[in-house]
């Protein structure tokens, strides 16, 4: 395994935009993990499973071939040769994938799954909830986003909007607090940032922002030195 760098946050802190950003900056691989659970989610749902059947998941997770296909500076999620890229991106979604990963025995999968991916990369961004607590304990920097529920909310608010999606505001923040509460709450990898994670709030601050702060930790705990790509 390469050079690992995990960024963790809940929804609407600028951790997938960022990670991505930082994935091209560096020319390293993005993982694009909470993808990898709105798959099982989907599969899950298309074959009538629920947060408690936990043996119909288990022998669902081991039977999946979950693949992520880089594409520019993203990820094309497929489920086999299917792209469900568009399908996985919904509210519904969105809490039915915060129910599977509760589950245990998801977890465990995915996490088996997630550290084999980083084995075929020499420098890895993994983004997610759990990357720097369970999935990847020894990386080489850790990053953990966040900012206010206000700022949250507007942001997803407006992602929806532009995916033609009809909602409110109020309705996002209600779905994204029920959804912080699950995946703080749950037994198997809360939402919680790492010990020795750097912690950014990006409540007022733009994306490039934050990249820009993500850029000087890793210089100054020697990460990028000699990085050619990057520029001091």
């Amino acid at each position: 395994m390469g050079c690992v760098i995990t960024i963790d946050g809940p929804a609407g802190s600028g951790k997938t935009s960022v990670s991505r950003m930082l994935a091209e900056r560096l020319g390293y691989a993005y993982l694009d993990t909470g993808a990898m659970y709105r798959a099982v989610a989907l599969a899950a749902k298309r074959g009538g499973l629920d947060g408690t059947d936990t043996p119909g998941l288990r022998d669902l997770c081991a039977n999946l071939d979950i693949r992520l296909i880089p594409d520019g500076g993203t990820s094309v999620i497929c489920l086999g040769q299917e792209d469900i890229s568009p399908l996985i991106r919904t509210p519904e979604m969105d809490m039915l994938s915060s129910k599977v990963s509760a589950v245990r025995v998801v977890r465990e999968a995915m996490t088996t799954l997630q550290r084999k991916m980083a084995d075929r990369h020499e420098g890895l961004v993994a983004e997610g909830r759990d990357m720097g607590t369970v999935v990847f304990p020894c990386a080489e920097a850790k990053f953990f986003l966040t900012a206010s529920m206000a700022v949250r909310a507007e942001r997803r608010y407006r992602e929806r909007v532009e995916r033609g999606e009809r909602s409110s505001i109020t309705r996002v923040a209600e779905q994204m607090e029920k959804r912080d509460e699950q995946d703080r709450s749950r037994s198997a990898a809360p939402l919680r940032a790492a010990p020795d994670a750097t912690v950014i709030d990006s409540t007022a601050i733009d994306l490039e922002g934050v990249l820009g702060l993500i850029l000087h930790h890793l210089r100054e705990g020697g990460i990028l030195y000699g990085f050619s790509k990057i520029n001091s």
